[in-house]
């Protein structure tokens, strides 16, 4: 067997958007489930800018939705060989969104990914918290840390 390559450190947030008990997540629309799975914002800290400010800069670039982080839910590491010789240091936030009406289900995308590959578009919509388990690549190890409001 093999060894395996060295993994290069990247900082990464992971960002919780959650109302009404609901779970703000995404599909992508040309990638099958199986490949892509349930994915909630996320994306890389960018040189100087701090984890708070990259995760709210995240979840707008990502689903158009403009949101505060309410609390810091802890850092993990996350191992993404054999997909890329990488370790992610994910730092978890919840947010809340910046609005009060806000649609039930709505496409979003990027029309130039940061790798340059084809434009992408996916599918965002509100998951009960209940079924979050689903999440994909470990997106869920901080959701029993999320603080929710009284009913």
């Amino acid at each position: 067997m093999s060894e395996s390559p060295e993994r290069r450190l990247v900082r990464k947030v992971v960002g919780y958007v959650v109302r009404n008990r609901q779970l703000l997540v995404f599909t992508h629309d040309a990638i099958p489930l199986e490949v892509a799975g349930v994915q909630v914002p996320a994306g890389t800290i960018e040189q100087g800018e701090a984890p708070e400010a990259a995760v709210v800069r995240e979840v707008l670039e990502e689903t158009g939705l403009a949101a505060r982080v309410t609390a810091a839910l802890g850092v993990e590491r996350y191992d993404v060989w054999p997909s890329k010789p990488e370790t992610h240091e994910r730092h978890f936030f919840q947010l809340s969104p910046l609005e009060d009406s806000l649609l039930e289900r709505w496409t979003a995308g990027e029309g130039v990914p940061s790798d340059g590959g084809e434009v992408q578009k996916w599918t965002c919509y509100w998951m009960p918290l209940e079924q979050a388990h689903v999440l994909c690549a470990g997106f869920g190890a901080r959701l029993g840390e999320i603080v929710l409001e009284e009913p």
